[in-house]
């Protein structure tokens, strides 16, 4: 539970000439609104108030609003003061109310009792923090989205399929000498068919979101001298990277974020791929493997002629990699139109110019559509959390599924049913229906001070 005292802190403080918000949260809220009013405050109405120090200076004129619980952001108690936005301002009216009983809020404070007060759900809360810090149009619109609960209601769809799928089991325990038949039933066989490719569903709906939130990390990688500078800065629109005729002219990893038609896009141009003796080119080479490691996509920037020896020998420096998107430049010197093409059990190729323009816009679209800007209007923010808690409530589903279909060769029905139960509690962390207090306190430390 929550401290029962009362907090304040700055919402919002656009700066001087603007509008600086004070919020007040907690039973002591009501007591300091009368201070301040002069008088018992109207619900939801806005009064002109003179704000003033104990011993009746004036130290603006601005809006008192009230809202008293259960009907506030908190659902506690909740006194909005509205005044001028000046930090000097807004720092003595705070002072004014902690004298009047209140202390500062902590970071996340408020929201974290909306979620403790059950005004939304753990998902919602976070998207609270996705919203305030979102990099882009499409990452707004999600994160405005699962605040407004469409994670949530999506997460309440697959508890209620697993709750479907457990009862059946767990009938078949409580009934053993039915159990053969109870596993048997094709309903069950069908529900657990029925809840795997829902949460698969999520868990790419989800994958998108964290793209949207985070932006799509990229890494350009290739041979020296096949213009992965130039591709940057083309994207870029502005020269961000150095761009010389002399091989290795990139020696560390340059990262540039950019808002690419609505969604971020955080990219990396790194040294060229080759065996060198130079040992600050190699150390260069080694951050571009390691920069390759940790990206979600890879851009493979070749020639025409060069593309599949290119292809090779990257994987075989970097093993496994990242989604993979080959890049073919310089078809303004190759005379090669721009195009998309692709081949079974190869990456995409894109043909392009830097240099020109020519296929930029393909190569846009494609990222766009990596990043998940395509299809952004059903989009909800999601973070990596998320992502950990639905794959593992998919491999238990995975397992009880296996147990289930072993019936009377072995499978164990104690284990389908214990492996279910796991998958339901890591589906009701994406809400909070049963979190620790070590991961609310990570997560509300994060947001900043006065949400």
């Amino acid at each position: 539970m929550h401290d029962d005292d009362t907090i304040a802190a700055v919402a919002t403080a656009p700066g001087a000439g603007g509008i600086g918000v004070v919020r007040v949260s907690g039973p002591g809220a009501a007591p300091i609104a009368h201070m301040l009013l002069g008088r018992a405050p109207r619900p939801r109405h806005a009064h002109y108030a003179r704000f003033t120090e104990a011993d009746g200076a004036l130290l603006d004129r601005g809006l008192l609003l009230w809202f008293p619980a259960p009907r506030s952001y908190t659902g506690e108690d909740v006194l909005e003061l509205h005044a001028h936005g000046g930090p000097v301002l807004l720092d003595l009216l705070l002072r004014r109310v902690y004298a009047l009983g209140a202390r500062p809020a902590r970071p996340g404070e408020f929201t974290q009792r909306a979620f403790l007060n059950g005004k939304l759900d753990l998902a919602q809360a976070e998207a609270v923090a996705d919203v305030i810090t979102a990099g882009s149009e499409s990452a707004l619109r999600a994160a405005q989205r699962a605040l407004s609960g469409a994670f949530s209601a999506r997460v309440r769809e697959l508890q209620t399929l697993l709750t479907g799928a457990r009862v059946q089991i767990e009938a078949a325990l409580d009934f053993p000498e039915e159990e053969l038949e109870l596993l048997a039933d094709p309903a069950l066989a069908a529900a657990l068919t029925g809840l795997v490719a829902a949460l698969d569903a999520v868990l790419a709906e989800a994958r998108r979101g964290v793209r949207l939130t985070r932006g799509l990390e990229v890494v350009l990688v290739g041979a020296p001298n096949v213009g992965k500078s130039s591709l940057l800065n083309a994207l870029a629109g502005t020269e961000r990277a150095i761009v010389t005729a002399v091989p290795g002219t990139t020696r560390d990893v340059l990262c540039v974020e950019l808002a690419l038609d609505g969604v971020r896009l955080q990219v990396a141009d790194t040294a060229g791929l080759r065996a060198t003796h130079d040992p600050v080119e190699r150390e260069g080479v080694r951050r571009a493997l390691a920069e390759l490691a940790q990206a979600d996509l890879a851009l493979l920037v070749t020639r025409a002629d060069d593309w599949q020896r290119d292809l090779a020998l990257l994987r075989q420096q970097a093993g496994a990699s990242p989604e993979l998107l080959v890049v073919v430049n310089k078809i303004d010197l190759d005379q090669l139109p721009a195009a998309r093409s692709a081949e079974p059990d190869m990456p995409p190729r894109i043909a392009l110019s830097a240099q020109t323009g020519a296929g930029l816009d393909l190569l846009r679209a494609e990222l766009r559509a990596r990043a998940g800007g395509v299809g952004a209007d059903s989009a909800f923010s999601a973070r990596e959390r998320h992502l950990d808690a639905l794959q593992r409530a998919a491999a238990e589903i995975a397992a009880a599924r296996a147990e289930v279909a072993r019936a009377g060769h072995g499978g164990m029905v104690e284990l389908a049913a214990e492996a279910l139960r796991r998958a339901q509690g890591a589906l009701d962390e994406l809400t909070g229906q049963h979190s620790s207090d070590d991961l609310l306190g990570a997560i509300f430390s994060s947001f900043c001070i006065g949400k």
